[in-house]
């Protein structure tokens, strides 16, 4: 794992020891409280058009919204994955690994399909 986000794991870890939280950080509230930042997130987004979305950073108050929201996924992520002991950079690059085989890279567009259509990689 990146030293840098391990650190970041370590700071989590002494921040919540500080305030006694980790009595409460269970892999179950985690979980939940991840899904929870992950829905705020969505909400930032909940009625944009493609376009407004892909602009929202140019915004300085959705802007700050969304890092703050990017923030909090990440932090509660990294403390799920110290809780149950998962390096999450390893279980990325296995992910990717696992998906490269499965979805090979598309060589020619087909006129009858979208690319990137499921089913273009099963021929």
């Amino acid at each position: 794992m990146s030293e840098d986000l391990h650190a970041l794991q370590r700071r989590l870890a002494e921040f919540a020891a500080a305030r006694d939280w980790q009595q409460y950080h269970t892999p179950k509230n985690l979980a939940a409280a991840l899904s929870v930042e992950a829905a705020e997130l969505v909400e930032i987004f909940q009625w944009l058009t493609p376009e407004e979305s892909a602009k929202v950073m140019s915004d300085p108050r959705r802007a700050g919204r969304v890092e703050d929201e990017v923030a909090d996924v990440l932090a509660y992520l990294l403390q799920f994955c110290e809780a149950l002991g998962i390096d999450a950079l390893t279980a990325l690059a296995a992910k990717i690994e696992r998906n490269e085989s499965r979805f090979p890279a598309v060589r020619e567009a087909r006129p009858d399909r979208p690319r990137g259509s499921e089913g273009e990689a099963e021929e």
